[in-house]
């Protein structure tokens, strides 16, 4: 459906499925994943501040990750489902700026936490006498701050850029969310200076701290090669294998489709791959961090236990 009021100022979402029995079935899988991301999300930011085996900065950058990750696809999903699940597929012209300031806040703001928790790991590994000094909770902190500065900084500027540019006469979003580039290309104005914010502000956002991230990787490998212990060798391989997952899910699509000049993306593909780092990826994490984390499920534990006893 089209906006064709020429008065409206408000947007149409296309949406991601299809109103058939696949779409239902799928829309029907996406609710289910939000639900497990939120469940998931929240579970291990309370276990996060109620233990206190995990007062670590790695734990508080993992509880920002888990409440950005929250935020994330909140920002998303329930607006999709209200979209395919009424006739009304509008959202205002104000709500589509909301939606796109959050979203880009969120975004960056997780690719610099990713980042943070790699150098986390490159410093506990490699220089485990310094650990306490260079991991201090007053550089933990400034990374955090930083990561929602930076984030919300770059999210201003390419909200503020799309509200102030001239729309058609056409108003249907191709998305499923309230995406900049895909706004654009509704834009009464060629956005070709755009284009190259985009690229700058994802090689800033992404593709630097994705160097920065195989870069400490790289040395954590080198060190993990040289332990003499198996079991801390096998230890270090777990952790740093979980992190290069999640990053892999997160950093991939988002570089891919934010890189790419507009003459080669597709609509098709870009809603495609934006499932991944904005629904799939925020589902992933708690699980990846808990399941094959020791501490993270002896918190567990001894939370069930805690709760057992208090109700005897």
């Amino acid at each position: 459906m089209e906006n064709n009021n020429p008065n409206s100022t408000d947007f149409f979402l296309l949406g991601l499925f299809p109103p058939s029995r696949i779409g239902l079935f799928f829309f029907i899988l996406i609710v289910f994943i939000f639900l497990m991301a939120l469940f998931g999300n929240l579970c291990m930011i309370i276990l996060i501040f109620l233990d206190t085996h995990l007062h670590t900065p790695m734990y508080f950058l993992l509880s920002q990750l888990s409440l950005m990750d929250l935020s994330y696809i909140s920002t998303i999903v329930p607006e999709m489902a209200s979209n395919y699940l009424s006739e009304n597929k509008s959202i205002s012209f104000i709500g589509c700026g909301v939606q796109s300031f959050f979203f880009l806040t969120l975004a960056g703001g997780e690719g610099l936490i990713l980042a943070s928790m790699a150098y986390d790991r490159y410093v506990a590994i490699c220089f485990p006498l310094h650990y306490a000094i260079r991991m201090s909770k007053r550089v933990c902190v400034l990374m955090i701050t930083g990561s929602w500065i930076m984030g919300s900084i770059n999210s201003c500027a390419h909200t503020a850029y799309a509200l102030n540019i001239p729309y058609c006469q056409s108003r249907a979003i191709n998305h499923f969310f309230c995406d900049v580039p895909a706004m654009l290309t509704l834009a009464c104005m060629d956005t070709w200076i755009y284009e190259y914010t985009v690229f700058v502000s994802t090689t800033l956002l992404i593709v630097f701290p994705f160097i920065g991230i195989a870069c400490s990787y790289g040395r954590v490998l080198l060190a993990i090669c040289r332990m003499q212990s198996t079991e801390g060798r096998k230890k270090a391989y777990s952790t740093c294998s979980t992190h290069l997952t999640v990053v892999t899910f997160y950093y991939a699509p988002f570089a891919y489709t934010y890189l790419r000049p507009r003459s080669l993306r597709s609509p098709t593909e870009d809603k495609a791959l934006a499932v991944f780092y904005t629904i799939l990826t925020p589902m992933l994490n708690p699980i990846i961090y808990s399941m094959r984390n020791k501490e993270v499920m002896g918190a567990l534990r001894r939370l069930i236990q805690r709760i057992s006893s208090e109700k005897m």
